[in-house]
């Protein structure tokens, strides 16, 4: 991802060498791979006969549409994290079909994807004809499920100021089902309004049950949640039930965590923090502004790649009142060269 935006090549050697069992790349980063040399053009990727070694020359960002089989053994949501910070800078807007698992307990949920990541990219200028489709549910371990994901191309991004986050006025979510009772949905739902109507009133969370032919090859229930601010921020937080988990633990969990991300504060949960510091970075050369709760590891190292591959560096400060910290950056300037002139 970092490669491709910022046509630097890269070389990956000794991965998993000490693994005696299954040494070199998984059989999802593989696949990832190859979803990326369907969207790009140009690119070149070799591996080699171990899969220990990895050396990829980033092309340009064709776009069009694409259809991907995930596999099943990382969830839909992992292969569009990647792929969503090059979808805006594409050749052409992007119409991408994914079939696989559409929520499981590791990675982000196609219905945060929906419901969070792509409402807050307007932040960032990204609007239009953006939208995630469910078209089908898939459940682990099996899957089964298909989701459509459209986005449009822009020249460049629109730099943010994002200091405010604001007072929480309402929470909405979802309970999904598939091949299990529609019940179960219902008794999630009451287990999770049991713990955030202690919080506000203003909670809504649907029931979403899959049956028939849209309901994936394995049986599954999970639970999202978002907390919308008076500012307009948005905070989520989800889980998935694996093997022996009841509905009420399940809903009660994911409250618990929602408002842990609430006390943990800032404008944007943990989920979404590298995105963000993602697209400041490529922001034109403008300041922009983001403030935040604790930075997860994978954000710590976020900061680390974007210095090694685009050279900008974060002015960090910590505000002990809130227990916050406000990041700033000067956008690096990054356009949109492969968009057809209008």
């Amino acid at each position: 991802m970092y490669s491709t935006l910022s046509g630097v090549p890269v070389k990956i050697w000794e991965i998993r060498s000490d693994d005696e069992d299954q040494p070199g790349l998984k059989v999802f980063e593989a696949s990832f791979l190859r979803l990326l040399d369907k969207l790009t053009n140009g690119c070149k990727i070799e591996i080699n006969e171990t899969g220990t070694l990895l050396s990829y020359k980033p092309g340009f960002i064709r776009g069009g549409h694409v259809e991907h089989d995930c596999g099943s053994e990382r969830a839909v949501g992992w292969f569009l994290e990647g792929i969503l910070p090059l979808a805006p800078f594409a050749k052409e807007p992007f119409h991408l079909v994914l079939t696989g698992i559409t929520n499981d307990h590791v990675d982000t949920s196609v219905d945060t994807i929906k419901n969070v990541t792509l409402p807050l990219l307007k932040h960032f200028g990204i609007e239009g004809n953006l939208n995630l489709q469910i078209k089908k549910r898939g459940a682990p371990p099996l899957g089964g499920g298909r989701v459509e994901f459209v986005c449009p191309v822009i020249r460049e991004l629109r730099p943010i100021d994002l200091t405010d986050p604001g007072l929480i006025k309402r929470i909405r979510g979802v309970a999904y089902s598939t091949r299990v009772s529609p019940q179960t949905s219902n008794r999630v739902v009451t287990s999770a309004r049991a713990l955030l109507n202690r919080l506000l009133p203003d909670v809504y969370i649907y029931t979403d049950h899959f049956s028939g032919k849209n309901s994936g090859s394995s049986p599954g229930f999970a639970l999202s949640l978002v907390a919308e601010s008076t500012t307009g921020m948005l905070i989520s937080a989800e889980v998935t039930a694996q093997q022996g988990t009841l509905p009420e633990e399940l809903g009660h969990l994911g409250s618990k965590l929602l408002l842990e991300e609430i006390k943990n504060g800032g404008c944007l949960d943990q989920a979404h923090q590298s995105l963000f510091l993602l697209f400041m970075v490529l922001c034109p050369e403008d300041v922009s502004r983001l403030q935040l709760g604790s930075l997860g590891r994978h954000s710590i190292q976020t900061l680390r790649l974007l210095k090694d591959y685009f050279g900008v560096m974060f002015k960090i400060k910590e505000d002990k009142v809130t227990n916050t910290v406000l990041l700033s950056c000067l956008g690096s300037g990054f356009k949109n060269v492969n968009r057809r002139m209008t």
